[in-house]
């Protein structure tokens, strides 16, 4: 691809652009989290399988943005998606932000392949002057041709709009007969989330989400009032109850004996 010897997708499910080679190289050890086993976050896989299963079956489908409370799975969802679906045909490519501008040829080289894909953006946002959204804009909702079929775009971010809010922007808003007109940074900010059809938001675990995410991973423990105990004491120490604090407590607590 680009200039080197062509990838083989039918046995690889994943893959992310280098830059410096200007190619997509393998993903050779995909993160085995599997749908199942993850918690506190029902409405968002359901919402994402759905749109999932429209795109692979070759029906209308979102881009999607998934946004949100650090730490809350988003990423987690989208690795368990390529491990659900990529026996159905689905197919990803991450790209960091700061490759986006390589987001056209990327797509030009498989938007004729026999596979859906996704191109997966981690932790997206911009900030003032950036440019690379303008490619991400044209994949999206195309330009004078349109976006392909086989290709949608899914991204994480923690800003709901992808880029910065500043209250001079608001400041620069006018009312005119009434009517609020937002200022130009808002319209923009604005625009470019509106892209993503699908938009799913995630929040920090309530204790009861925590501890039933901490129960997920320990399932053998008996004691569950000490194991509850010290996955409490656990969070307060870091400041936030999520689905990484809990898999931060299991690396450090899991076979302790003091939870029998």
């Amino acid at each position: 691809m680009s200039g080197h010897e062509p990838f083989n997708w039918s046995s690889t499910p994943a893959a992310v652009w280098r830059r410096y080679r200007a190619g997509l190289r393998a993903v050779r050890r995909l993160d085995p989290v599997q749908w199942d086993s993850l918690t506190g976050i029902d409405r968002q896989q359901q919402a994402l399988a759905r749109n999932t299963e429209r795109f692979l079956a070759g029906e209308p489908s979102n881009n999607v943005l998934l946004w949100g409370a650090r730490g809350t799975g988003k990423s987690s969802l989208i690795k368990a998606m390529v491990n659900r679906y990529q026996g159905k045909g689905l197919r990803v490519i991450e790209v960091d932000k700061d490759d986006l501008v390589n987001l056209p040829e990327i797509v030009d080289d498989i938007c004729d392949l026999p596979y859906r894909f996704i191109i997966f953006c981690d932790d997206m946002s911009f900030d003032v002057g950036e440019s690379g959204y303008k490619a991400l804009k044209s994949v999206l909702e195309g330009s004078l041709e349109m976006p392909p079929e086989n290709v949608r775009v899914y991204a994480t971010s923690n800003r709901r709009h992808l880029m910065p809010e500043f209250m001079s922007d608001n400041l620069n808003s006018k009312t005119i007969d009434g009517e609020i007109h937002p200022a130009e940074a808002i319209e923009e900010q604005v625009s470019l989330a509106d892209r993503f059809g699908l938009q799913l938001s995630f929040y920090a675990f309530s204790q009861e989400v925590y501890l039933q995410a901490v129960d997920a991973l320990f399932p053998s423990v008996s004691n569950r009032e000490a194991l509850h105990l010290e996955a409490i004491r656990f969070a307060t120490s870091k400041g936030v109850r999520n689905g990484r604090t809990a898999q931060q407590f299991y690396r450090q607590f899991a076979g302790d004996q003091s939870f029998g």
